[in-house]
């Protein structure tokens, strides 16, 4: 007893026994989380201390990378996979009792990694098998998560939308090749990805800032997060702003800005972010303003990030932390921006944390910003839109942080 009491010391009031009774007090009827799948979603809202610092607004990442299968794409692989189950188009053979190898169903899915990483997660702990799609853009720390938990791997060549080799074309042909066998997540155009974040991760932001949020800030791929989480955070409030981060290459800046579909010149070393159709996840997005941001600014934020707050996060994280900075600025001290940290950095160890892989892109300069320094010399390389620059008066309506 007294060996555990060093971990809660007694005061000079207290005997050992009370000391005991204070320290697991908390925890005496903290509920048991029912299987893996459980633990997905309920993630903290961290509180990015320098961005913080340096704008006078309080820049909140959603911690997404701490889920399962470490990425928000969790979110969205369950929510898939329960919505099939509840029509009928999957039957788990952990519910029926069906020997879990007789006639088992296969998942498929064509993803840039982390889809594929939370689909294999999923299947794995309901029963199915999974096949995966992926560009061999992807990473390969990727391609290793999705292998462990037993997915099948096959890797596309890099090409655009239109060519009948791209990763989405080769698991539609799948489909049509195993219709009995297999059934597609189909990531892009299933509601179902935005719902999961319309009615737990919009939610769950609304509770953990006490409903005070200004701004959310975040890229999208499928457009499943930001379609999810606009629709629920108006519904909170409809002065919450959603700003949409996009990479180059990408044509949702044009779309929002112009209505059309015109890809921004060059391309991106970005994962899984920018697209250039507009998909049914995305048209369900309640967007107002986008900014574009270099994969410069990725690399120099990522590597920031890691060295001044100990925060290592994926390139798409970085894009949307540097978004929210400037947003921040424009909105002016004392407001909630929230983002969303995707993944985290250990996933692209040999790409984004790579000199030699840097380097041969031209961008090592920018992996080095002196930690030191107070962020508020920072300035994100970002392509703005117009909108941006004569952001509305706020309105006294409680959702600021200075309301």
């Amino acid at each position: 007893q007294n060996e555990i009491c060093m971990a809660a010391p007694a005061t000079t009031k207290e005997t050992a026994s009370e000391a005991l009774e204070k320290l697991f007090a908390g925890v005496k009827h903290a509920p048991l989380k029912n299987g893996i799948l459980s633990c997905i979603g309920s993630t903290p809202l961290v509180r990015v201390a320098s961005l913080s610092a340096a704008t006078g607004c309080e820049i909140l990442g959603k911690a997404e990378f701490l889920n399962p299968g470490g990425s928000v794409k969790d979110r969205a692989a369950l929510r898939i996979v329960e919505e099939a189950e509840a029509q009928g188009l999957l039957r788990s053979p952990r519910e029926s009792g069906r020997d879990a190898e007789a006639g088992r169903q296969t998942i498929i899915e064509g993803t840039g990694g982390n889809t594929g990483i939370g689909l294999a997660l999923v299947a794995a702990a309901r029963g199915y098998a999974c096949h995966v799609y992926a560009p061999e853009n992807c990473s390969s720390e990727k391609v290793a998560a999705t292998q462990l938990y037993g997915a099948t791997v096959t890797v596309c060549p890099a090409v655009p939308f239109s060519n009948p080799e791209h990763y989405y074309h080769r698991t539609s042909a799948h489909l049509a090749a195993n219709p009995t066998t297999c059934f597609w997540g189909n990531q892009f155009e299933s509601l179902a990805n935005a719902r999961a974040h319309a009615s737990t991760t919009g939610p769950e932001i609304v509770r953990q800032t006490n409903g005070k949020v200004d701004a959310v800030v975040v890229a999208a791929g499928t457009g499943g997060t930001i379609a999810g989480l606009s629709l629920a955070l108006k519904a909170h409030s409809p002065h919450v702003r959603a700003v949409l981060v996009d990479p180059p290459g990408s044509s949702l800046f044009a779309q929002v800005t112009a209505g059309t579909l015109a890809a921004l010149p060059g391309k991106t070393i970005a994962e899984g972010v920018g697209i250039n159709r507009l998909t049914a996840n995305f048209a369900r997005a309640h967007v107002d303003e986008v900014v574009s941001c270099s994969d410069a600014t990725i690399v120099a934020m990522a590597h920031y990030l890691r060295a001044r707050d100990g925060l290592c996060v994926g390139p798409s994280a970085a894009m949307n932390l540097a978004a929210a900075v400037h947003v921040a600025r424009m909105l002016g001290p004392g407001h909630v921006v929230v983002t969303v940290i995707c993944d985290g950095g250990e996933r692209y160890a040999s790409k984004l944390f790579s000199s030699a892989w840097l380097e041969a892109r031209g961008l090592l300069a920018h992996a080095a910003p002196d930690a030191t320094r107070d962020h508020a010399d920072f300035v994100p390389d970002l392509t703005v839109d117009p909108a941006l620059l004569n952001p509305p008066a706020p309105e006294n309506t409680g959702a600021g942080a200075g309301a």
